[in-house]
């Protein structure tokens, strides 16, 4: 944990910044790979925690801008397998000022999208401890749920749990707006092909599903799947991973809540009995007061 800080950052060389989103995607996104060799990060990450980008310039106070966290979608091993290069899907953040609709343009994401191979990058961390994969993957199945660039940590497990030849049952869900704003996706399908013990699923929010369904978030998928996905939820095996947009658990914390039995709905949420009685009013403040994860599942939303 936090080989690098901010007031003792490292420097990174950029190795490759291409564009990972779709030519129609509602956005930018691109694939961030830096080469950490030689700092203390050379191989001294896992896959689940973050990474930290340091932006050059001030803020409007006149203050140095503060580290950005980048979650690694790298195996432990790296991306070259050595563990001197990692990297992560950063997304242009471009959007209007609520009150006076001016111009709004991301810092970091701005910043670190407009680099190239060569370019030197303020760096620190690693940072988190607690969304990681067990110290014994092989004695669990996975239900790896995301949504936007969430998608992350997920493209670094599963290399990680198929490298070791952990005979995992892993179930991928990604939601998005749109199907080409599927981050990483021919790669995720690759390997949902190629082992049997992976599947791959998708929750497009604005159109209709390439299987036939309406609109779905995350939540209405695994309602959607929920027979397939059973085995592995009822079982001692079974642990949850969520990780994207914050707000995005309360759907599924409902899914969960209405479709699992409650002999093994109180392995991932203890629910104060009360809150069962109105499940689709559940909201932010219902799940701070009401609903709480379990050690069986890993949260990280921003």
């Amino acid at each position: 944990m936090n080989l690098l800080t901010p007031k003792r950052a490292g420097v990174g060389r950029v190795v490759t910044n291409d564009i990972c989103s779709a030519a129609k995607a509602s956005g930018f996104a691109r694939h961030f790979a830096v080469d950490v060799s030689g700092t203390p990060l050379e191989g001294n990450f896992l896959v689940g925690q973050s990474f930290g980008v340091l932006p050059p310039g001030v803020d409007e106070k006149g203050k140095p801008h503060k580290v950005r966290l980048y979650s690694i979608c790298s195996p432990s091993i790296g991306e070259d397998g050595e563990g001197k290069i990692l990297a992560t899907p950063v997304k242009r953040v471009i959007d209007e000022h609520y009150d006076d609709h001016s111009l709004f343009l991301g810092v970091a994401s701005n910043y670190m999208c407009d680099l190239h191979p060569g370019d030197e990058v303020k760096i620190t961390g690693p940072s988190g401890r607690r969304f990681l994969l067990p110290a014994q993957p092989e004695h669990h199945d996975y239900l790896f749920l995301a949504t936007g660039t969430g998608i992350a940590p997920y493209r670094g497990m599963m290399r990680d749990l198929l490298a070791h030849d952990a005979q995992a049952n892993i179930t991928l869900v990604m939601g998005s707006p749109y199907a080409t704003d599927l981050l990483y996706d021919d790669e995720l399908r690759r390997l949902a092909s190629e082992h049997p013990n992976v599947r791959y699923l998708t929750a497009i929010s604005r159109e209709a599903q390439a299987d036939g369904h309406g609109r779905m978030y995350v939540g209405d998928r695994l309602a959607a799947n929920i027979e397939e996905l059973m085995r592995l939820l009822c079982s001692e095996r079974g642990l949850i991973y969520v990780c994207g947009i914050e707000g995005m658990e309360i759907g599924i914390y409902q899914a969960l809540a209405k479709l699992l039995p409650r002999e093994w709905l109180g392995r991932y949420l203890q629910i104060e009995p009360a809150a069962l009685t109105d499940i689709d009013s559940w909201d932010r403040r219902a799940l701070r007061t009401h609903v709480k994860h379990t050690s069986r599942v890993f949260l990280e939303v921003y």
